[in-house]
């Protein structure tokens, strides 16, 4: 990463998509092995920040999907006869 796309990626990320997308490239940069030790310490607190984002955007899904359901969800029993 160069100094610029750093320091234009430190702020909140557009969508959970994009906040993956960053995370899963730091990760492949990580795993060089190529990166100077303040880059990769750098890169770490990033990543750690992108997925604190992606875990909460997460949650927040999960609580909507809950709302959604409640109430909603039955057991299913398949009919005995065959409405065709």
């Amino acid at each position: 990463m160069t100094k610029l796309t750093t320091h234009l990626k430190l702020a909140q990320p557009e969508s959970f998509e994009a906040a993956l997308a960053e995370l899963e490239c730091i990760v492949v940069e990580m795993e060089t092995g190529q990166m100077p030790l303040e880059a990769s310490l750098s890169a770490h607190k990033r990543g750690t920040e992108l997925l604190q984002y992606c875990q909460s955007k997460l949650q927040d899904a999960q609580q909507q999907v809950r709302l959604l359901e409640s109430g909603t969800l039955k057991n299913f029993s398949p009919t005995s006869t065959d409405d065709r």
